[in-house]
């Protein structure tokens, strides 16, 4: 039952009416105006008002609709008054009303429900348009740390020999030092560092384009890396559910990738720090709860 349009009281402030404008409520509001006696049910808009100019009968109130009853038609003080007739009830049998639509009851329409996933204590107001929750940005960092620990071991029969020179190197520098009897200048620190770390470049690298395949993989296969299963979430195009096609992967593990191998360049790779974690704090102030990965390829990590 569609309600017509006009001003009935608000759900939310008694002491207010709010208008109706014959599918949704409106922001206008105004004082409630009390019923005239006996003018039949709460809530109802007014009948018969008095226009202005026209005559109005003995004893009827302004902004009424029927002019007072006699004296002796009106209930004595201490006898109870008129009984209302309750709303109708459903029969068994008889359809119900739909949740969501105006509630037939009191007179007047009932307040438009929030919509899921707004507002709901304990419910995630983040979702896809299909209403699909977003994860937490803990469940990403849990995926991100068990992917990162098995491809690190999954790699190593690539990267193990640079790993192994990059601690020879190191522990020789250290144990270089402390056997002199004179303390190292800056520029022999800087150099003897610099030494170590150039083995850690190439194994960056190979395990960075590791994880590029094992993600392109696992996320176009079933939208979901092996972290990401344990974590309880997925990745997957925000405007379409299921896993994402190859060339959103594609873009997405590319960027990663990318990230990586810029970031061995000297200069560049101090500056690139900052985009990549950039990357991986972004979805705690988004409201999509995109990675800037994310925002490249057009998918979401959602609870699964």
């Amino acid at each position: 039952m569609n309600f017509p349009a006009g001003w009935y009281d608000d759900p939310e402030h008694p002491t207010q009416q709010r208008y109706w404008d014959g599918n949704v409520w409106t922001d206008e509001r105004r004082p409630r105006e009390q019923p005239s006696p006996y003018q039949g049910q709460y809530g109802q808009p007014k009948q018969d008002q008095p226009q202005y100019g026209q005559p109005v009968q003995h004893g009827q109130v302004f902004g009424g609709g029927q002019a007072q009853k006699p004296a002796s038609d009106r209930p004595v003080y201490g006898q109870p008054g008129p009984q209302q007739q309750p709303p109708p009830q459903a029969h068994y049998g008889q359809p119900q009303t739909q949740y969501g639509q105006p509630a037939q009851q009191h007179g007047y329409p009932a307040y438009p429900q929030q919509q899921p996933g707004y507002g709901y204590p304990g419910q995630n107001r983040f979702t896809t348009p299909d209403g699909q929750p977003l994860s937490g940005w803990w469940r990403r960092v849990l995926a991100r740390v068990i992917d990162s620990v098995l491809i690190f071991f999954v790699s190593l029969p690539l990267t193990g020999y640079f790993w192994m020179k990059y601690l020879n190197d190191y522990t020789d520098n250290v144990e270089r030092q402390m056997r002199s009897t004179t303390p190292p200048t800056f520029s022999e620190m800087l150099n003897s560092s610099m030494s170590a770390v150039a083995w850690t470049i190439p194994a960056a690298i190979l395990t960075a384009v590791v994880m590029f395949a094992y993600e392109y993989l696992m996320l176009t296969k079933k939208g979901a890396t092996i972290g990401k299963s344990a974590a309880g979430i997925a990745v997957r195009l925000r405007d379409v559910p299921g896993a994402a096609p190859g060339a959103a992967i594609a873009k997405r593990a590319g960027m990663g990738l990318a990230l990586t191998v810029l970031g061995a360049v000297p200069i560049l790779g101090s500056l690139l720090g900052i985009v990549v974690l950039l990357n991986y704090l972004w979805p705690l102030w988004d409201d999509k709860k995109q990675a800037l990965w994310d925002k490249v390829a057009g998918t979401n990590v959602v609870r699964t």
